[in-house]
């Protein structure tokens, strides 16, 4: 697909704007595209494995968030570049760094410190994943503080909505910041760096602000389920009003290992930009209609058209554009779906085969 926003979805978020969260040049609903690192091939390495989570009990006298404050924010760390500064996490001894894509943005290196007390340790930004805005920077080993453990993640599939959701970084610069809420919601989509969807967002009112971007978004365990990247405001002020948004656990595990590598990762494109059907009636299906067709795009290339209705995938009963968008998701560049349309009222099938996602949105 293309757009993330739905006609729908535009109107229900036309009070509110999207932001960015780095501490750096804020944009509404857009993020910058690092896109300078070099590819160097498809990323494709089993996801990393999740952990079993079981909610920490506190000691006497100590809260909930506070003993998952002292066990996890050692490994939270502050990053900076010449655009900006933002958050980052460690996942393990090797030296790997977790943030955001649009921290690092097309910086080749970037500076790290664990701590206001801590030294700056120069980083080597080792892949960027534009559609899901996350990159990996590594570390020397040998600079990462004594006694530092490494973050774990948890199985986002098993987040629920009211689960404890704890943000740990760097809000305003402010060293390490520890705040805790709820997951509002799930299921949320967002815009990436390069204007495509990120699906299966957790939205929390765990207060974040600039500069907690890359930073973990935890469970009531000390497991990482998210990575904040996107925060609601009201127009009229960058601060937190109660609406963050993390990438979640289960896409960093699947996109990380290839990071890591220095690879890149391909995303399966359809071509198509969607939305709500637009004349409902007792006979108008449910289902995403096509707005347009990408010219040279698969669905072009396929016969599908705009006002088409897609009603399913591969037999797979589709509902709305986001079902739509987060089936095509779990494809990969060269796979063939089948997609049953109404067109003028009659059904059709249209076999489609998916390409890789171009550098942004045409």
């Amino acid at each position: 697909m293309n757009l993330p926003f739905t006609r729908g979805r535009v109107a229900a978020l036309a009070a509110v704007t999207i932001l960015v969260i780095g501490g750096g040049a804020f944009a509404a609903g857009l993020l910058l595209d690092g896109n300078g690192h070099s590819s160097k091939g498809i990323a494709r390495p089993a996801a990393l494995p999740a952990v079993s989570s079981k909610p920490i009990t506190p000691t006497r006298g100590q809260t909930r968030a506070g003993t998952i404050y002292a066990q996890d924010s050692p490994a939270v760390v502050s990053i900076k570049t010449g655009q900006g500064s933002g958050t980052g996490f460690l996942i393990n001894k090797d030296g790997t760094v977790v943030t955001n894509d649009h921290v690092v943005e097309d910086n080749s290196t970037v500076q790290i410190k664990f701590g206001t007390e801590g030294r700056t340790i120069e980083g080597d930004v080792k892949g960027v994943d534009p559609s899901s805005d996350l990159a990996v920077v590594h570390i020397d080993p040998g600079t990462i503080p004594s006694g530092t453990k490494p973050l774990q993640f948890a199985d986002s599939s098993g987040v629920s909505v009211g689960d404890v959701a704890i943000a740990i970084g760097n809000p305003f610069g402010l060293d390490r910041t520890v705040t805790e809420g709820i997951v509002s919601s799930l299921g949320r989509t967002l815009q990436a760096p390069h204007g495509f969807q990120i699906d299966n967002v957790i939205q929390t009112d765990a207060a974040i602000n600039p500069g907690n971007s890359g930073g973990p978004l935890l469970d009531d365990g000390g497991k990482v389920i998210g990575v904040n990247s996107q925060i609601a405001t009201n127009g009229v002020s960058s601060g937190n009003v109660g609406i963050g948004f993390a990438v979640p656990s289960n896409t960093i595990r699947q996109v990380l290992p290839g990071l890591k590598l220095g690879r890149t990762v391909q995303h399966a494109w359809l071509g198509v930009q969607i939305g709500t059907p637009t004349s409902l009636s007792s006979t108008t299906p449910s289902g995403a209609e096509v707005g347009s067709v990408t010219t040279g795009g698969p669905a072009e290339d396929a016969g599908l058209q705009a006002g088409d209705i897609v009603t399913e995938i591969d037999g797979q009963k589709i509902d709305d554009s986001t079902d739509l968008s987060t089936y095509v998701n779990t494809k990969a560049p060269g796979d063939k779906i089948k997609l049953t349309v109404q067109r003028d009222g009659q059904t059709q099938k249209v076999d489609v085969t998916l390409a890789n996602r171009p550098a942004k949105v045409p």
